[in-house]
């Protein structure tokens, strides 16, 4: 898929998004919109991930571990046909399988997410296990910079580099907000790249918006190395909606109708 298009899946995730949290008045939008532009590489371009493969042995992994943006994620997964898309209009409705926060109930989960910093341990086990077994699949995790002041974060990065985890891609989604402010006024996680060099990851720094950025800076990565990769994404919270974006309250708000209906103006291409 080339980057025009992929800039296109990215836009029609964040438009899922918004439509599915102001219809079913519940989930974070904020954190949601941040991640569409990885989630759109990932699953359209760089992941050995398709709803045809998805019970094969040797197909890559993804981990949500910031499981609070599951609206992100379902809007990815079906946009990709691993469900229907008119599971979205339902969402926390009783009978369907899209709750707040991911189940591998849901066709395309590996793994149920939601308690922060749990997410990058079940990935490095993932990947150990690949190893084990010589298996050929790589394991893409997604966290959030707030997240990482979970000290469970740290103990996993210091073992995936222990065990020569090449096949592992912890990504960061950089927003610099988390729940009701920044991340350096709650707790401060900088100097993050410093940091994680010194737990022997292979670090790289990118705008996380830059969709032909991303697909480069994945394609490079050498998954037979010996150095697990550390990939900080530089995002903007709520990004494509002008009055979401950079707003630590949207971590939590629910758009009205009105609202919503502004969003997906602004997001129209």
């Amino acid at each position: 898929m080339d980057n025009t298009a992929l800039k296109m899946k990215a836009n029609e995730i964040r438009k899922k998004t918004v439509a599915m949290i102001t219809g079913a008045r519940g989930g974070h939008v904020g954190s949601s919109l941040s991640e569409a532009d990885i989630l759109a590489v990932l699953f359209f371009k760089t992941l050995n991930f398709r709803p045809q493969n998805i019970t094969d042995p040797e197909r890559d992994r993804f981990v949500l571990s910031k499981g609070h943006a599951s609206e992100g994620y379902y809007s990815t997964l079906a946009e990709a046909g691993f469900f229907p898309a008119a599971w979205l209009d339902s969402y926390l409705t009783p009978d369907c399988p899209l709750t707040i926060h991911p189940t591998n109930h849901v066709p395309g989960v590996e793994v149920c997410t939601g308690a922060l910093g749990h997410g990058l341990s079940i990935a490095v086990g993932m990947a150990l296990g690949a190893k084990k077994t010589g298996k050929a699949y790589r394991v893409f995790v997604l966290t959030g910079d707030g997240e990482l002041e979970e000290g469970t974060n740290w103990e996993a990065a210091m073992a995936a580099s222990y065990y020569k985890l090449g096949n592992l891609v912890m990504i960061v989604d950089a927003n610099g907000l988390q729940l009701t402010d920044t991340v350096a006024n709650t707790m401060e996680i900088n100097p993050l790249k410093e940091k994680l060099l010194s737990f022997g990851m292979d670090v790289h720094e990118v705008d996380g918006h830059d969709t032909a950025a991303l697909a480069a800076l994945f394609d490079s990565l050498d998954y037979l190395g010996n150095k697990p990769h550390a990939v900080i994404a530089k995002t903007v919270k709520g990004k494509g909606v002008s009055f979401m974006e950079n707003r630590p309250e949207w971590h939590h708000t629910i758009p009205s109708e009105e609202q919503g209906a502004r969003a997906l103006e602004e997001l129209k291409l």
